[in-house]
């Protein structure tokens, strides 16, 4: 398989099912706010954490491969003419939002309490996982553009607002374990 096809060149790519749309096109920007999110996963599993947690992101990683390739699917040209799904995998369903919840849960059961919010920050791994957290709201945020001219399972919603979620209380987690100084936001009293 050649790395370049030159089929890009006029500033257009291809979806599953051949469809060629510009490179600006919503689809392509919320897919590719996956892909961006995805690097910014790896970086975390790259760093010093449990074992645990880089097994999670492992299959985070994995179930945002799959969103990808539902939302690089035209949804015009999903079937193919034999009545199959163009997209022959396993797509994101409630075992994969399920993962995150408990994951999230068995997270948050060890963390102090929250009173304010906090400022990102701390530790560079900590700041890495809220890019990823603020990366994959942008995602959402795409991707419920997207649903709203072109449906696509609405699982995968649900999954990209659990995932920013899981994040979040992995920075949480991450500056625990790292000794860093969480710094609460509290506003100024005016006057």
């Amino acid at each position: 398989m050649k790395i370049y096809t030159k089929t890009g060149d006029d500033g257009t790519t291809g979806l599953f099912g051949g469809t060629r749309v510009p490179k600006h096109h919503i689809r392509i920007e919320s897919y590719g706010t996956i892909d961006e999110l995805n690097s910014w996963l790896g970086l975390i599993r790259d760093q010093e954490i449990e074992s645990t947690i880089k097994e999670q992101l492992i299959q985070i990683q994995k179930d945002l491969f799959t969103i990808g390739a539902v939302l690089a699917t035209d949804p015009n040209k999903d079937l193919l003419k034999n009545g199959k799904k163009r997209l022959a995998i396993s797509t994101i369903g409630t075992k994969e939002i399920q993962f995150l919840e408990k994951a999230i849960d068995e997270i948050d059961l060890k963390l102090p309490a929250m009173t304010h919010f906090i400022l990102p920050g701390g530790h560079t791994t900590v700041s890495y996982c809220h890019i990823a957290r603020t990366v994959c709201r942008r995602a959402e945020r795409m991707s419920t553009l997207l649903f709203e001219n072109e449906k696509f399972d609405t699982t995968v919603l649900s999954y990209l607002n659990r995932l920013s979620d899981y994040l979040f209380v992995l920075a949480r987690k991450l500056s625990v374990d790292h000794k860093a100084n969480e710094i609460k936001w509290v506003p100024e009293k005016k006057g």
